[in-house]
């Protein structure tokens, strides 16, 4: 047994079966729970994963019933909640938030970050453009808890490491990063990019994904994991949904920053207008 708060990264496969797709988290979390976990967190926009259109008509607020079962929950079990993230209102009627939050062991909601980086992108055999059905957020954001300052983030923010040089400059000890990448994405990049973040910013990483054939046009990669600030991936997720599971100790992060000082080590420098 290490030392730290027990993390557990749940993995699932969402569909547009809410009620089952409510039933899946519930039972994976309750499961972490029983390992011990005091911290769970579950992947990018597990209540629903379907058509667009269902998606902005099933968007809800931060008092509707995804939120509201989520804080119960975690009061019943007495652990920290990062609950993913979900389809919420904005002020667009044709677009909702794609927004993540963060809940307390009292079922107390303690943070809300609203993902800034939207995937538009074309990738070989399929092309997606999450801004015609997602408004960007503008604020990043770092919750305290019991275990450490939390840097919250979602799936294709990983892509742009200067969000979490910023978290990290705000005092961020761990990092979240609940996603669906693409199962061509997630191959080549996943695990690859989720180390880089936890090396560049002496960060624990907590990456929950979601897993397999979601529809027939929308696969996920999986391969939930749990990375240490050296960029050691302690814990993974085989194939199917379950856990990652780990220690989270930011007592490490501190031995890392403390015997390679990099953020003390940045300089201000130029870049000419011109080549000489």
């Amino acid at each position: 047994m290490g030392q730290g708060t027990l993390f557990a990264a749940v993995q699932l496969r969402s569909t547009g079966d809410r009620e089952a797709n409510q039933r899946m988290a519930e039972r994976w979390i309750r499961r972490a729970a029983t390992h011990g976990a005091g911290a769970i967190a579950l992947p990018e926009m597990w209540p629903f994963i379907g058509l667009a259109s269902d998606k902005i008509g099933g968007g809800e607020t931060l008092t509707g019933p995804t939120v509201s079962r989520m804080r119960e929950l975690a009061a019943e079990l007495g652990v920290w909640l990062f609950p993913g993230s979900f389809a919420e209102q904005s002020d667009d009627p044709d677009r909702i938030h794609n927004t993540a939050f963060a809940i307390d062991s009292s079922g107390e909601l303690r943070g809300v970050y609203r993902k800034i980086h939207l995937f538009d992108c074309q990738v070989p055999g399929a092309s997606f453009t999450e801004s015609d059905t997602v408004k960007p957020g503008d604020q990043a954001v770092v919750i305290d808890t019991p275990f450490g300052r939390v840097g919250m983030t979602i799936c294709y923010d990983l892509r742009f490491p200067h969000l979490y040089a910023d978290l990290r400059a705000a005092g961020a000890e761990i990092l979240l990063i609940p996603s669906a990448f693409t199962a061509r994405t997630g191959k080549a990049h996943w695990r690859l990019l989720a180390r880089a973040r936890a090396v560049e910013t002496q960060c624990w990483v907590v990456a929950p994904e979601q897993w397999g054939a979601h529809n027939a046009v929308r696969t996920s990669h999986g391969e939930s994991v749990i990375i240490d600030p050296w960029g050691t991936v302690v814990a993974a997720a085989a194939e199917g949904e379950g856990l990652a599971l780990a220690w989270v100790d930011v007592a490490r992060a501190h031995e890392m920053r403390a015997t390679m000082p990099v953020a003390e080590h940045r300089r201000e420098y130029g870049i000419p207008d011109k080549k000489p």
